[in-house]
């Protein structure tokens, strides 16, 4: 168990920690066992979800012949968004409600998982919409019981949001990201095949790969489990629990084959062996964060997608103004682990060498700068955006990204350290542009 004293007992913390997950087939071409895997769950009449772009290519098909092969009534619901919204959420709960469906495949992104996880709970148990949504933006409250059966099926190697209980949104009234976290959203199977990479455009790729590299590094930096304070009651203790041995397997392997296998799989769409790695780690980290919760970049990017005025890129819809959630992450990492690096500069040292920077003569008063600068090369090595400069921001944004940062307290309370709202606005600062 690596770096045990992290786990250290504090007075009145947690002295137990959890391991939820929810079953998972990995292994190419297993998006045709789809029928089978709903006719087990008891499901008759299946509501598909997708975008419109992915209901025109081979892997929704695959999954829409293997439902029907075994005798289901599939019903096709294309019109997700990318990195929906609250309005895009009401829509597909509306479109739930209405088909009386009892079961629910998903078969895309995130944004297609997390809008089918909001349309099953909604349409499963009607309430005002934010009843359900993260305290203090909304009431925070839980579900009174389980969902109908979700079969997630990722496209993309990233978000991991097939093995959480989390659905994130833009509420375009505050014009930010937040989200709704309850282990009853967490899907019942997930059917990842990593052959849905071969046609991933480069940018895509990139972007979903350093949301991979977040979660897993925020996991494994998050505040420890045993000193965020004991729950009142044991079902109580939250799926962000904090750092803890369970998760930081996940973390370090998936952290591994990043920093062996991320720059191949970006620059060389031909390299199917490192885009297929890849999905592996989405999948390793996604079980991982979805025990641990992420902190900092991840509520930074909650604001820096939604305030987002003049950025499109390649890849991803040009309808309108757009930062995917990858990229609205990343370009906030090398700035925060700056400043968290204080907190556990041996577990931030040990994540920058697993991610391939070189360690010889690195001690632990290094670690900031050594994760900072490799985390720095990786951004460069893809063509990521050089920090929030790069998606648009200047100083005059640093007021609003951080008004809309600072209520995301789920994820803020999440790192190793205190931050203020005056260390937020910093942390904006030090991310304009890193080189």
């Amino acid at each position: 168990m690596s770096c045990c004293h992290y786990y250290a007992s504090a007075e009145g913390g947690d002295t137990a920690f959890s391991v939820d997950t929810n079953a998972i087939t990995f292994g190419k071409g297993c998006l045709a066992e789809a029928g089978d895997v709903a006719a087990a769950l008891g499901i008759r009449r299946i509501a598909l979800f997708t975008d419109k772009v992915l209901a025109k290519l081979p892997h929704v098909e695959t999954v829409r012949q293997s439902l029907i092969a075994s005798g289901l009534d599939v019903v096709v619901y294309d019109e997700t968004r990318v990195e929906p919204t609250d309005t895009s959420f009401k829509t597909a709960s509306r479109f739930a409600s209405e088909g009386r469906f009892d079961g629910f495949i998903s078969v895309g992104g995130g944004s297609v998982i997390d809008t089918c996880k909001a349309a099953n709970l909604y349409s499963s148990h009607p309430a005002d919409f934010l009843t359900y949504v993260n305290a203090p933006i909304g009431d925070g409250q839980q579900p009174p019981s389980a969902l109908k059966p979700h079969i997630a099926c990722p496209t993309t190697s990233g978000t991991g949001s097939e093995c959480t209980g989390i659905a994130v949104f833009d509420l375009l009234a505050m014009k930010a990201k937040t989200g709704i976290v309850s282990k009853y959203l967490r899907p019942t199977r997930a059917l990842v095949d990593p052959l849905c990479t071969h046609s991933m455009p480069k940018n895509v790729v990139a972007a979903s790969a350093f949301d991979v590299l977040s979660h897993a590094l925020k996991s494994y930096t998050a505040r420890p489990y045993s000193i965020r304070p004991g729950p009142d009651r044991p079902s109580e203790r939250p799926m962000s629990q904090g750092a803890n041995p369970w998760s930081d397997i996940g973390c370090r392997e998936s952290l591994s084959i990043l920093g062996q296998y991320i720059d191949r799989a970006v620059n060389d769409g031909a390299d199917t062996e490192a885009r297929e790695k890849l999905m592996w780690a989405s999948t390793l980290a996604g079980i991982a964060f979805g025990n641990a919760g992420v902190h900092l970049p991840h509520g930074m990017a909650y604001s820096v997608a939604g305030l987002v005025t003049n950025y499109q890129p390649d890849g991803y819809p040009d309808e309108e103004a757009i930062c995917p959630h990858g990229i609205s992450v990343i370009v906030n990492a090398p700035s925060v682990f700056r400043f968290t690096a204080s907190a556990s500069p041996h577990r931030h040292l040990e994540a920058a060498g697993w991610l391939g920077a070189d360690l010889l003569g690195a001690s632990e008063d290094d670690a900031a700068e050594v994760l900072s600068s490799r985390l720095i090369h990786l951004m460069k090595s893809t063509e990521m955006p050089n920090g929030i400069g790069g998606v648009g921001y200047c100083d005059d944004d640093i007021e609003a990204l951080t008004a809309g940062a600072f209520p995301q307290q789920r994820l803020l309370q999440n790192a190793p350290c205190e931050t203020s709202e005056s260390d937020l606005k910093n942390l904006f600062v030090d991310a304009i542009t890193y080189w």
